[in-house]
């Protein structure tokens, strides 16, 4: 999966499966973009991704998460709950704003 952290403030994470980048999903009203720009991070293996989630959540940081992968190593850090977990067109995501 890969993991990209943007700079500011209040860091912003993006977790994707590498598979997605590049893809546009849309369901109903709901569309979600995996751009390559805010997306495209560095290649990370599940534990190394959940390690980097749990710091990056210990100073306050917020996330995007798109994919089964990204989601698991979500659930595994502990920043989200099953119930948070949205899907469009299959593909499970969550957000999440500290």
């Amino acid at each position: 999966m890969l993991v990209k952290i943007h700079k500011s403030y209040r860091d912003v994470v993006a977790v994707c499966d590498s598979e997605l980048i590049g893809k546009r999903l849309e369901e109903g009203i709901m569309q979600l973009e995996i751009n390559e720009n805010f997306f495209k991070g560095e290649e990370k293996a599940e534990k190394e991704a959940v390690n980097i989630i749990r710091n990056a959540a210990g100073e306050d940081a917020t996330f995007n998460i798109v994919g089964r992968q990204a989601v698991d190593a979500a659930l595994k850090a502990g920043i989200i709950s099953r119930e948070g977990i949205k899907t469009i067109q299959g593909v499970p995501f969550a957000l999440v704003f500290v």
